[in-house]
């Protein structure tokens, strides 16, 4: 990767410049069996719209607070990409009466509404699916998304060193949230392009957004990230880490490996 790259973003645009093709996020959801894998390309494209979405639709600029409320999901990547993108905060689990605008996933629609500013939901549905009946008050993510452009320009270019993440209680910058993610890297057995990590962690630490999103995208390796793993088991566990090639794994199922 890049040593310059100082933001999320800036890792992102150096693994598209690296290898589009490849894989970076492959998602599972042992509730409901679903699989979707994203190359660099389509996580970008996905990235990018989102921005657009963010920075055109929602007006949100640089410092602004959003509270996101979804759980470890290839579309909260996507968001707290996006929010890299533009220059907005992400607070993970913040309270939205205190953001500027709210992003929730299906459980959390009640208390989004605390939020005075643009609300956006997500129905958390295979392939990105749209909500059957649109939440009141509340824009639909995958109503919305679909036609912003493929490509992003800031308004305003984005501050490495101006807040950028709130998880646990504890704020980074952008080029913090790069430094520990690289940092963390070794710990965590990605050593680099060919790396593959599964992680069954929450996104609600920091621990379980480096493993599950910032440390392999700061090292060209890519993510087998997990929702509902505890609902698999050993034999499942290794399974899918002999199918994916996972190389080192993170937040098993009770009797499964919890990291390697």
């Amino acid at each position: 990767m890049n040593a310059t790259d100082r933001t999320p973003a800036d890792l992102l645009r150096s693994a598209l410049a690296a290898d589009p093709a490849r894989p970076l996020v492959t998602f599972y959801d042992d509730a409901t069996g679903e699989r979707v894998e994203l190359s660099v390309a389509t996580f970008a494209n996905w990235v990018a719209k989102t921005a657009n979405l963010l920075q055109g639709e929602l007006s949100a600029a640089p410092g602004d607070r959003l509270a996101l409320l979804l759980p470890a999901h290839w579309q909260t990547a996507v968001w707290l990409l996006a929010c890299s993108s533009v220059g907005v905060v992400a607070d993970v689990g913040g309270d939205p009466a205190a953001a500027d605008l709210v992003v929730s996933g299906p459980d959390t629609l009640e208390a989004a509404r605390a939020c005075s500013g643009e609300r956006v939901a997500l129905a958390l549905r295979p392939l990105g699916g749209r909500f059957p009946q649109p939440p009141e008050g509340f824009a639909d993510y995958a109503v919305e998304v679909p036609g912003q452009g493929d490509r992003f320009a800031p308004y305003a270019p984005v501050d490495p060193d101006e807040p950028a993440l709130i998880v646990a209680g504890a704020e980074y910058t952008g080029s913090e949230v790069v430094e520990r993610a690289r940092s963390a890297a070794p710990a965590l057995g990605l050593t680099g392009p060919g790396s593959r990590i599964l992680s069954g962690l929450p996104y609600d630490t920091w621990e379980g957004l480096s493993a599950g999103l910032y440390a392999p995208l700061s090292t060209g390796a890519s993510v087998v990230l997990c929702r509902h793993l505890e609902r698999s088991d050993a034999e499942a566990l290794a399974k899918r880490v002999e199918s994916e090639r996972v190389t080192t794994v993170h937040g098993g199922p009770a009797g499964g490996p919890a990291g390697e």
